[in-house]
Formats: structure tokens, C-alpha cells, sequence
């Protein structure tokens, strides 16, 4: 005779920015499991695969690889909220002797995902033609981040793949190829790029920045928690 079904509670949320509706649940202790020994391998790629995983188990998300990065930090921040509890407990070090640990304990409810004021996703290059830009996805983002001296090669593969449209005047272009997109950027000048790449620089990201006291000096500590590893712990 097969063992019961445990029942799992599902909640919903709505997507930063996307504003798209999400049903999902909090993850088990095979999915946790998954977690830990993402964790200890200290390998952020091993991180990043688990936290997919959990994700496409726990969400009705039915492409996770698509996702912003910023989306999946605050959706798998919702996940371990309801799963291991709202409040979560980590250790900071005080900056000001940079040796201090101190207790925090933080509501994760609370952490939301920070767009700053002068981003924006449409990038005018002229007085006729702008680009609108889309985010790239957790994988295409993470290549390029995590390699230790990228190129400017790299860093034009993924603008390519984030050129969602192109207008000049009142045409309209997205019909095209990652070359095309590629020759698109070689063709413009240093400052025009530039403001491609700001629209990388500003990115809405997952970061909660609070106050703590030195108990040793006294001095007030200004600590900024930001990104997916921040809140592995």
C-alpha cells in the first residue's frame, strides 16, 4: 500500500518589472539537498545549475532560462522564504575593522529588487534611431560575468543577444541575425556604445542595504547585501 501524499501549499507573486504572475511552492528536502551540495562545492556555476533546478521543480515558470537574472534571484528568494522560513539569519563583517562578525537577522519578505532611476530598456543612439534592449537570460549573463578578463568579443555577444528591436524613424526592425546585430554594434561610435552598456550597468538587481553597530568600535556599518550569493547563506 503506496505511503500518503504530503500536501505542499502553493503561493503566488508578480515578477519585478515583468510584472508577470507566478504560481510557485516552497522546495523539499530533495530539492533542498540539492541546495546544500550546490553550497558546499563552492562552485558558482554549481549554484546557479541548482537553483535553476529548484525553480523549474517549484514554479510555473515554463521557460526558467528566459528569465531575467533580477527575476530569478527574487523568485528563488520567495521559494527559500516560504520554504526554510521569512526571517534568515547571516553573519556580516564590520567594515570598519574589517574583522568584526556580527548577527543579522533578515525578513526575506522585505528584500526587493532595486531598479535604479536612470535605466532604461529603449537606448537612443540618435535623433531617429533607438534600440530597445531585453534582459539576458541567468545563463548568457553568467558566461560573461564570470570569466576573469572578458573581451570585447564577449561583451558583443551579449549585447547582440539582447537587442530586442531596433526604430529608425517609424521603421520598425527585428527581423534580424545575431551578425547583423553584431555588425550593428561595430558600427557605432565610442559614446553610442556606451550607452548600450549603461543599460547593462544599470540592470535592476536583487539588493537590501541596512545598518549595523560594531560592538567593538561603536561605529555604525553601512552593509549592502546584493545578488544571487549574497543570499545563499
Amino acid at each position: 500500500m503506496p505511503l500518503p501524499k504530503l500536501v505542499v501549499p502553493d503561493y503566488e507573486c508578480k515578477l519585478p518589472v515583468s510584472g508577470t504572475k507566478v504560481t510557485y511552492r516552497p522546495f523539499l528536502v530533495k530539492e533542498e539537498k540539492l541546495l546544500y551540495l550546490a553550497m558546499e562545492s563552492q562552485n558558482e556555476k554549481e549554484m546557479i545549475r541548482a537553483v535553476k533546478q529548484i525553480l523549474k521543480a517549484c514554479t510555473n515558470v515554463p521557460n526558467v532560462e528566459k528569465l531575467a537574472t533580477f527575476e530569478i534571484e527574487y523568485l528563488f528568494l520567495k521559494i527559500r522564504s516560504k520554504a526554510v522560513g521569512e526571517v534568515s539569519e547571516f553573519k556580516v563583517t564590520c567594515q570598519d575593522d574589517g574583522e568584526t562578525q556580527v548577527d543579522v537577522q533578515l525578513n526575506l519578505d522585505e528584500i526587493e529588487v532595486n531598479v535604479p532611476k536612470d535605466h532604461k530598456k529603449i537606448v537612443k543612439l540618435t535623433d531617429t534611431v533607438k534600440v530597445q534592449m531585453r534582459y539576458p537570460s541567468l545563463d548568457a549573463f553568467i558566461d560573461t560575468n564570470m570569466k576573469e578578463d572578458p573581451d570585447i568579443e564577449d561583451v558583443f555577444e551579449l549585447a547582440a543577444d539582447c537587442i530586442e528591436k531596433v526604430y529608425d524613424g517609424d521603421e520598425t526592425y527585428e527581423a534580424f541575425t545575431k551578425k547583423e546585430a553584431k555588425d550593428f554594434l561595430g558600427e557605432m561610435n565610442s559614446e553610442q556604445f556606451q550607452s548600450i552598456q549603461k543599460f547593462f550597468d544599470t540592470m535592476p538587481k536583487l539588493r537590501h542595504e541596512f545598518v549595523v553597530t560594531n560592538p567593538k568600535t561603536k561605529v555604525d556599518n553601512t552593509i549592502i547585501l546584493e545578488g544571487l550569493a549574497a543570499f545563499f547563506a
